[in-house]
């Protein structure tokens, strides 16, 4: 199953129906509280761990920390789902409240922000698509609005032809257009979803082609240039999958109005 599978691609369906494309990854939260890697309590060294290896004193967390670290993985996009619930369900009961009610307030509250980082990081890690956004956003390039969508060439002539197809639809609804019409113009705008969900589905082959290409570049560790050129091939390869899933839900949209 890949990341087309979803047959509604919200947020929260789409993390179930693409949990299997990529069988393996976990990580670190992001927000910031300090820089310090010595423990608060007895200054030993602590580096990106959640308790001192020392005192055993809950530690805040860590500026520039990630949802990779925050798991003590590296950034990779293959991620072993079974042992990132368990570190999950581990750590959860570590960080919980429950076991800092009778701490120091800043203590509390180091329980409370590393629990929700917690939540965060697994949210993001345990889906694929997700992973892949987010490793992105670590580097800045996958900012909202930042680039105005552009049907990929290979889909011009068939987006043009779509465009044109829900143009009559909705003039043959606005006028009352016959039923045979309206038979003919659904069975057109069904045949042209069926082609975007099969691009769809080939996106996100090509999506876990590169993610893959991305783990081996990092266990080779290849120089800088060439990791910036995946992450550019996997930044392009979202922004054509994003433009695609949107021509399927549209399609999808304008089927259901007319029901």
């Amino acid at each position: 199953m890949g990341f087309g599978a979803c047959k509604a691609e919200t947020p929260q369906t789409e993390v179930c129906a693409t949990e299997t494309l990529f069988p393996k990854i976990m990580s670190a939260p992001s927000t910031t509280v300090t820089a310090s890697a010595n423990c608060w309590n007895c200054s030993t060294a602590t580096g990106d761990a959640h308790f001192c290896p020392s005192c055993g004193k809950i530690q805040p967390p860590r500026r520039g920390a990630d949802y990779f670290a925050f798991f003590g993985l590296p950034r990779k996009l293959t991620v072993d789902l079974a042992a990132l619930e368990q570190r999950f369900h581990s750590l959860s009961w570590k960080l919980h409240p429950d076991h800092f009610v009778r701490a120091s307030e800043s203590e509390r509250q180091s329980s409370l922000d590393l629990s929700s980082q917690l939540n965060d990081a697994y949210r993001t890690l345990r889906d694929p698509l997700a992973r892949v956004e987010y490793l992105l956003s670590l580097s800045g390039m996958r900012k909202e609005g930042q680039k105005k969508q552009q049907a990929p060439p290979e889909l011009l002539e068939e987006v043009f032809e779509l465009n044109e197809s829900l143009d009559e639809l909705r003039d043959a609804r606005s006028s009352s257009g016959s039923e045979a019409q309206m038979q003919a113009l659904r069975a057109k705008l069904e045949a042209a979803q069926h082609k975007f969900e099969s691009s769809l589905a080939d996106v996100d082959k090509e999506l876990a082609r590169v993610a893959s290409d991305w783990d081996a570049a990092l266990d080779a560790a290849a120089h800088e240039a060439a990791r910036k050129n995946l992450m550019e091939r996997m930044n392009e390869v979202l922004n054509r999958r994003s433009y695609i899933r949107n021509l399927v839900n549209g399609v999808r949209q304008e089927l259901v109005t007319g029901d």
